[in-house]
């Protein structure tokens, strides 16, 4: 129990503060929780692992639930994750119901949110036990698993598997290390940029501008309204909130939030898909689907506790394999890095305080969101009025500010942010995958470690196929996931041939 000495004073605050950011940035349209931790992820090089952690899981749970109030109140989903929050809590609100709406939605986050906090509680370690096991064999072709995943679950097969090469072949610029079985020679560098290309792309410059900055310019190329109104956001006064609306609800709970924590522990899929797939699951069961699209509070149940189960499974495959669930979990790779410590199997094993502390910081910000929210929801629900063109400046010196302090003043470091900015801009008109491409960023050196490796300790490339009967498995889901990413592609192309 020597965790507890780590929860202080400013650890509570830290964890409550980032959630009412979080809430925030998410019930602002067009800032989400990931652009809420890459923003304020310079800030932990001075607040230490715990306390820096604290605010970033805090911003994570709260972004993730603030989405839901511009979907309810403006039928504008706030984050990615709360599309289908849209479907029944706009109608409700264009009803007069916006604010019982708002306080389903609420209090199913919550409960989506405890699930998969237990569930990464009890899964994690078990992985991570399971996982120190692993020869650099088996640990290469999780990251291959990791990679086909993305792909699979990528809105084009083809586009996903390119923009995780491309991650991977930008994370290899640099030096090639000879502690890492190269020659200590330079690679992949334009002639004249050795200088600065020398040890690559610093990653916390990658990340903020391919979820800062990015951000603001998509936002800025729509002309960056002036907000919204007061009496575009009024939240009605029809028909109370009552806890009863729950009665029956159970199973639907258990199963979204369930569906969430799955599809948060698959590597790059992200809180869209988990609350999708919760969404039409509630939809497939129900015994009136016809009411779901019209106002139906089993739908708002359902999308909110599977985009909130997201929030726990996501962490499951980053503590215990070092690879990210999703886009904001990969910036808390960066939390890590910045106070030198490596993610993987041992993790939890080395860092039992650290890891206490995280699953005490996830409840906290659980609790505190429910609270703040289910509270003060009237307010936060003005927040929507905020004019952008006050916001994004601000954000912008924060994102150039913390990527030129991050490594104590590298000018260069600024570029990155602008270059990355710039890229993660137009790779969305070029419908590249941003998620799979940052995460073939982040796994691509230790992919490449990991088979050169292997090679170096066992000769022969049969190696990969023989070595263990987990292997084995591996290769069976890799092959597995490229199937049914196919079969899912060629589903979609003939649902889109039909509806045309």
């Amino acid at each position: 129990m020597e965790f507890l000495s780590l929860i202080t004073p400013l650890f509570l605050a830290l964890v409550v503060g980032g959630t009412f950011v979080g809430i925030i940035f998410g019930a602002i349209p067009g800032m989400t929780a990931t652009m809420a931790v890459a923003v304020c992820l310079p800030l932990t090089y001075s607040l230490g692992l715990e306390n820096g952690l604290a605010l970033l899981l805090g911003l994570y749970v709260g972004g993730i639930s603030g989405g839901l109030v511009p979907a309810v109140l403006l039928g504008i989903p706030g984050t990615p994750s709360s599309i289908t929050t849209t479907f029944d809590g706009y109608p409700m609100a264009q009803r007069g119901e916006g604010e019982k709406a708002l306080r389903i939605g609420i209090t199913s986050s919550f409960i989506g949110g405890i699930i998969s906090l237990f569930a990464l509680y009890f899964f994690a370690p078990t992985l991570a036990d399971f996982a120190i096991e692993f020869s650099y064999v088996e640990k290469f072709l999780i990251i291959l698993f990791a990679l086909t995943v993305m792909a699979a679950l990528s809105k084009d097969m083809l586009m996903g598997i390119f923009s995780g090469f491309l991650g991977i072949f930008i994370a290899l610029i640099g030096t090639y290390d000879i502690s890492d079985g190269g020659n200590g020679k330079l690679r992949l560098i334009p002639p004249g940029t050795e200088y600065w290309l020398d040890s690559g792309f610093s990653l916390l410059p990658v990340l903020i501008g391919m979820f800062g900055l990015a951000a603001i310019l998509d936002e800025a190329e729509l002309g960056v309204p002036k907000g919204q109104s007061k009496e575009d956001v009024k939240i009605g006064s029809g028909s109370t909130f009552s806890f009863s609306v729950f009665k029956g609800q159970a199973v639907n709970l258990i199963r979204s939030s369930g569906i969430g924590t799955f599809v948060g522990i698959l590597p790059g899929v992200g809180g869209s898909a988990a609350s999708i797939l919760a969404y039409s699951n509630a939809k497939t069961f129900s015994k009136t689907p016809e009411n779901f699209g019209k106002g139906e509070p089993a739908g708002l149940i359902a999308s909110e506790s599977g985009n909130n189960g997201l929030t726990g499974g996501a962490l499951v495959p980053l503590l215990s394999l070092g690879i990210p669930g999703d886009s904001t979990t990969a910036l808390l790779i960066g939390a890590f890095t910045l106070q030198g410590i490596q993610m993987g199997p041992l993790f939890i094993g080395n860092n039992p305080d650290t890891w206490n502390a995280m699953i005490f910081a996830m409840l906290i910000a659980n609790v505190a969101m429910f609270t703040m929210m289910y509270v003060a929801i009237r307010y936060f629900a003005l927040v929507v009025t905020i004019p952008k063109h006050v916001l994004f400046p601000i954000i912008l010196m924060m994102c150039v500010i913390g990527a030129y302090t991050i490594n104590y003043g590298i000018m260069f470091d600024v570029w990155t942010l602008l270059i990355f900015g710039l890229f993660g801009w137009v790779a969305v008109k070029l419908r590249l995958e941003v998620a799979p491409f940052i995460i073939g960023f982040i796994l691509g050196p230790s992919a490449e470690i990991y088979f050169v490796k292997s090679i170096e300790s066992f000769g022969d490339l049969t190696i990969f196929f023989t070595k263990s009967w987990i292997a084995v498995i591996l290769w069976v889901l890799i092959i597995g996931s490229l199937i049914a990413s196919v079969y899912m592609s060629k589903r979609q192309r003939k649902l889109e041939a039909r509806l045309l």
